[in-house]
């Protein structure tokens, strides 16, 4: 079958990079809270991944555009800038490995002036490569990798049906580490419900330290039609918290959470409020504006649902 195009996913801080799909969908799409689920994994055609980057290479350095590439490309390409490109999909990582080391290589040699390659990774993406391996991609200018861990309980995980546990995001953050490149995580605020809402929180705050990323980010949970956490709420086996209980979440792994030096923030448009922060300089700053939240429980001082999006 052709291979279909992705939607734009990505980080926020990759805003301004280039999307070069090498996958469509994700390897680990069983999660009951993603719309990732919905999806099956595609791998793109190694030469077709070339083809586009020579396409890149006309239209940047002469201004030519390849007949039979889609529009998107030099959409993206009229404001790029060069110097970062994100790869789709939603865990690029699982991209054969040989295949991938060819693609970051061929993209360095037509664009030797990009600073930064990065992909969004599964836990499982990353245990299966080995440190040298990882390393051979670092100097490739992989530079960033982000990592969805949504919580270090063990019974949340295997409740959304994550197909990771708390040991295995830690050693795969381990991993990331010694081989040089920056990790950034996300977790979910709400996603252990209300019956496991502090313990979803706490657990989540000693992942986050065992992990000690770069970057950690904050969501709150969006329940999307037809996932499986939707499902069970619709059945009364999941009872969402309440905005301001993931504010308290929010302040517990704050409060619990020990890091070398992280930026924090909870500037998610899915999130009520927005904290951010560099860890652990920051901590008591962040403490103190979630205190006074917490004390008001003035629901004019959360973002309104009708501008809450994923």
């Amino acid at each position: 079958m052709p291979f279909t195009r992705p939607e734009i996913i990505r980080p926020p801080s990759e805003h301004d990079s280039y999307y070069l799909p090498l996958t469509s969908g994700c390897s680990n799409n069983t999660c009951g809270f993603c719309a990732y689920s919905f999806t099956k994994l595609a791998i793109r055609d190694l030469e077709e991944v070339k083809q586009e980057i020579d396409a890149m290479y006309l239209y940047v350095n002469n201004r030519i555009m390849v007949p039979f590439q889609p529009e998107i490309v030099y959409m993206i390409l009229r404001r790029w800038n060069g110097k970062k490109v994100f790869l789709q999909d939603g865990d690029a990582l699982v991209y054969p490995y040989p295949k991938l080391l060819e693609v970051l290589i061929y993209l360095n040699q037509k664009f030797p002036r990009i600073q930064r390659i990065a992909s969004y990774a599964t836990p499982q993406d990353i245990l299966r490569r080995s440190i040298e391996e990882l390393k051979a991609l670092k100097d490739q200018k992989l530079g960033i990798l982000y990592m969805g861990v949504e919580s270090g309980d063990d019974r949340v995980l295997e409740y959304v049906r994550k197909g990771a546990t708390h040991d295995q995001m830690v050693e795969a953050a381990q991993k990331v580490k010694q081989a040089g490149v920056l990790l950034s995580v996300t977790v979910i605020l709400g996603l252990g419900g209300v019956e496991g809402s502090e313990e979803h929180a706490r657990e989540t705050a000693r992942i986050l330290t065992e992990m000690d990323p770069d970057f950690a980010g904050a969501l709150t949970l969006t329940l999307i039609p037809g996932t499986f956490l939707y499902n069970e709420m619709e059945a009364g086996r999941f009872k969402p918290i309440t905005p301001f209980q993931s504010l308290q979440e929010l302040r517990i792994m704050v409060d619990k959470s020990n890091f070398t030096n992280c930026f924090f923030s909870s500037m998610h448009a899915s999130n009520y409020y927005a904290v951010r922060g560099t860890m652990p300089s920051d901590k008591d700053k962040v403490l103190r504006q979630l205190d006074i939240i917490l004390e008001k429980r003035d629901p004019a001082l959360l973002r309104p649902e009708f501008l809450r999006g994923l």
